[in-house]
């Protein structure tokens, strides 16, 4: 696949922005893993509370056929397990990542290790999604198995799955596997892993991220544009993550810019994409007043190693990064409340179909207004259950493919042009913010768009530092 000077997408497997028209997406409808937990084992699941698992379902099947409405090709996770579990690779693969746990214990392992392999495909994907309770182990024994509680289980289940976006992403032509901060989120990975290395359809993919690494979660990357990419840094994505996935993006050609984004994450808070969605190539929906505070960090890469500047405001960065002269923002008009309970601030976890379209649970009664009222349009989609997270539709599919987006400058001619953004510029719900003692980036269209692993033009001056040392990448 080939990648074009901004970091565009040339064929079928592929993202190189959050709107460019979304044409594949993977997804996982919630199953058997959500029955499995009860209150004793709430602390397990992002929801908070426990989901009625048929209405959630339902729920979920609206949002896959909204999507088909719009033309976009809805893959399952659970079906592309079980395809790859035809395989003998993958099926040695998958039972070796369940019986890793340590606790299981010598005994116990060899135990699982001959029950999981005498599964067929369909039910051994069902066992590595919904988890094993020992009732279920008809052959266990043993001290380890004596021991566990009836409410215990044999293999965690993952009622988490549903969050297809933290798990894996992709950027330009390459696949990343997250490596998940939450120990018992890890088998999610696993699951990533043998249906990227192993199905068909992605065979020859070349990879840009492993779950071995250091922690980084999807739902803190977002690529803010073709070449330029923000990485949220907090509680779920470390440091040393954001440095590892920067410098792969240099080196492949994906980007040229890295925004390091710090983001107060407490207990069950968020991603950034609950703080920030793209909607336009100079439009993002944010709460007004933390688009004024949140700060960035630009990352640009040197002859050797890579630089990082002072802190400055996100939406100059962003802007500049973006090679666009200011970021309008559509305030979602929703308080930032970061895992406080009870409060609902999902509401910037739109995902964006395409430019000005965005699909949102129907909850967000008040940024969907707003959206509206700034001229996009707005997909909205039953939330009573699947609502009861922190998180929305962006959470829940990984889009795998996107056709190319388009540049600033090609956004400018004809009298249709961004005529959603143009409504927006008479109505109170866009603001245009400007930072003040801003540096502006380059207008659109005023310059050659510059080579990916050029720094963009009118850049603020970097603080040099020295090489960020880490573990050479792999190939």
């Amino acid at each position: 696949m080939a990648v074009t000077a901004g970091g565009s997408v040339s064929q079928a497997h592929g993202v190189d922005s959050e709107i460019g028209q979304l044409r594949t997406v993977l997804m996982h409808r919630p199953g058997v893993e959500l029955e499995r937990i009860t209150p004793r084992h709430s602390d397990r699941s992002l929801f908070a509370s426990l989901p009625w698992v048929s209405k959630a379902r339902q729920e979920h099947d609206l949002l896959s056929e909204a999507l088909r409405d719009q033309g976009v090709h809805v893959l399952y996770l659970t079906e592309l397990l079980q395809d790859c579990l035809e395989y003998q690779a993958a099926r040695d693969d998958a039972v070796r990542m369940a019986v890793a746990d340590a606790s299981l214990g010598e005994d116990l392992r060899g135990q699982l290790r001959e029950h999981l392999e005498n599964l067929g495909p369909e039910q051994l994907a069902e066992v590595l999604i919904a988890g094993l309770t020992p009732a279920e182990l008809k052959i266990g024994r043993g001290v380890v198995f004596e021991l566990l509680d009836r409410h215990d289980f044999v293999l965690e289940p993952l009622p988490n799955l549903i969050f297809t976006r933290d798990s894996s992403f992709w950027i330009g032509d390459r696949i990343a596997v997250a490596s998940l901060a939450s120990a018992r989120r890890r088998r999610e990975t696993d699951l990533a892993t043998i249906i990227y290395q192993h199905h068909p359809r992605f065979a020859g993919s070349k990879w840009l991220y492993w779950s071995d690494l250091e922690d980084l979660d999807g739902g803190d990357v977002l690529l803010l544009a073709p070449g330029v990419v923000a990485i949220g840094i907090g509680q779920r994505t470390a440091p040393a993550g954001a440095e590892r996935l920067a410098r792969r993006l240099f080196e492949t050609g994906l980007a040229h810019t890295v925004l390091a984004v710090p983001i107060g994450q407490h207990g069950a808070a968020g991603h950034l994409d609950t703080l920030c969605a793209v909607l336009d190539v100079d439009a993002v929906l944010m709460h007004t007043a933390l688009a004024y505070t949140l700060t960035a960090r630009i990352i640009s890469p040197r002859t050797e190693g890579m630089r990082m500047s002072k802190p400055q405001p996100f939406l100059e960065a962003a802007a500049q990064a973006m090679g666009v002269e200011r970021l309008h923002v559509i305030d979602s008009g929703v308080d930032p409340g970061w895992g406080q309970p009870g409060r609902r601030d999902d509401g910037s976890n739109v995902l964006a179909i395409g430019c000005g379209v965005a699909v949102s649970h129907e909850r967000n009664s008040e940024t969907n207004a707003r959206l509206e009222a700034a001229g996009a349009r707005v997909i909205r989609v039953p939330s009573s259950e699947l609502g009861s997270v922190r998180g929305g539709p962006r959470c829940m599919t990984c889009p795998i493919s996107r056709e190319p987006a388009r540049q600033p400058a090609e956004t400018t001619p004809g009298p249709d042009a961004k005529v959603w953004v143009r409504l927006a510029s008479q109505s109170p719900a866009m603001a245009e913010m400007s930072v003040p003692e801003s540096r502006h980036g380059s207008q659109p269209g005023s310059a050659e768009p510059s080579p990916v692993l050029a720094p963009t033009a009118g850049a603020p001056s970097d603080r040099d530092e020295s090489a960020l040392a880490a573990a050479s990448p792999r190939d």
